[in-house]
């Protein structure tokens, strides 16, 4: 009996600090929306930015939600847009990359020359990835993000709230205290759809080419660009100085 009420005090215990972290993230998420308009949320149809997209359908709608469309996405991720347009109504908008700077890429290099070189690999997400994002991003106040501390090294010094100098406005990271528990716990507690690859070992999904699953052990993003030995796997979008009002 003893060891049952303590079982059902540790569910409700872990019930109540998931809601409380659920409103806090709901309680920023309509602070963005009021104070920082226009806001958007850049939605890459990962785990963490399926938990972001309910929260803003659901609470703060007026914030603009939008995906980079690289044009070698897997087709797991296209699936599941087509998954989420017939759950919410919120509009989501594609960015896709200036088709002649692709075409012009790919001439010098070949379909698949970002695996030669580091050097190559960032210039093609610079035209899949980085301009399409400024393009989004242009006349914006605040923009959104799932980034996470557990997601990688390089990530561990993310702030709650950031000053973006390459982009020139803010930049939230509401859940960048989650773990991946929590995420998964907020994605089926609301039965909410997600990306078949992460049930085949992929929890960080990018271009198809680029991303492969990860061994057990291994820290989330080491399926991104695993040719490369070396340097924080990143691919522009959220490298670059942040300064002013950072919060913790």
């Amino acid at each position: 009996m003893v060891c049952s009420s303590v079982v059902q005090l540790l569910i409700h215990l872990v019930s109540f600090m998931h809601t409380e972290q659920t409103q806090n993230v709901i309680q920023l998420l309509k602070q963005i929306e009021t104070e920082h308009q226009p806001s958007a949320f850049a939605c890459s149809f990962g785990l963490e930015d399926m938990v972001l997209l309910d929260l803003i359908a659901r609470h703060t709608p007026r914030i603009e939600v939008f995906t980079l469309d690289t044009g070698r996405l897997p087709d797991e991720t296209h699936a599941l847009l087509e998954q989420v347009r017939e759950l919410y109504t919120i509009p989501i908008r594609l960015y896709f990359p200036d088709a002649t700077m692709v075409e012009n890429w790919v001439a010098q290099n070949g379909t698949n020359g970002f695996y030669r070189s580091m050097s190559q690999r960032k210039q093609c997400c610079e035209i899949r990835k980085v301009i399409p994002l400024a393009r989004a991003l242009a006349g914006k106040k605040a923009w959104i993000t799932g980034l996470r501390h557990e997601q990688s090294n390089a990530r561990q010094t993310l702030k709650l709230q950031e000053w973006d100098e390459g982009n020139g406005l803010h930049k939230f990271n509401p859940l960048v205290d989650w773990t991946w528990d929590d995420v998964w716990a907020y994605v089926k507690q609301y039965k909410l759809p997600y990306n078949a690859l992460h049930d085949r070992g992929y929890p960080s999904i990018g271009c198809a080419p680029c991303t492969r699953a990860i061994e057990p052990g291994q820290e989330f993003r080491a399926g991104r660009w695993w040719w490369e030995d070396t340097g924080a796997k990143e691919c522009g979008l959220h490298v670059g100085p942040h300064k002013g009002d950072a919060k913790s």
